[in-house]
């Protein structure tokens, strides 16, 4: 199993989850992180570290964030590795619990 960084993370990218990963799984984009399958461990360390609530383990995704899973996968694939913590995007706290935010995924 796996953990997924789902729509919530879209233009927030808070960096708390990548501090604490253990193998460095979390890649990032120019708005969004997401989590590489492949390298994740399921150590649940970056769960309760999310301040937007936006990672999930695989199975416990929300129904309507079931294309995030791929979205990740994907996405890992072509974006860089971050392992050290950033300062958030600086419209974080406008977007952070704002639904529909797929449209604004920057690949």
């Amino acid at each position: 199993m796996t953990f997924v960084v789902t729509e919530n993370c879209i233009k927030c990218k808070y960096t708390d989850c990548v501090e604490v990963c253990p193998v460095d799984c979390f890649h990032e984009g120019p708005n969004f992180l997401v989590i590489d399958p492949e390298e994740c461990i399921d150590c649940t360390l970056c769960e309760p570290e999310c301040p937007a609530e936006a990672i999930f383990a695989e199975d416990d995704l929300p129904e309507n964030q079931g294309e995030f899973k791929q979205i990740n996968a994907d996405l890992a694939k072509t974006w860089p590795v971050i392992t050290e913590k950033k300062d958030p995007l600086p419209e974080a706290k406008e977007f952070d619990g704002k639904p529909g935010k797929l449209g604004l995924l920057e690949r």
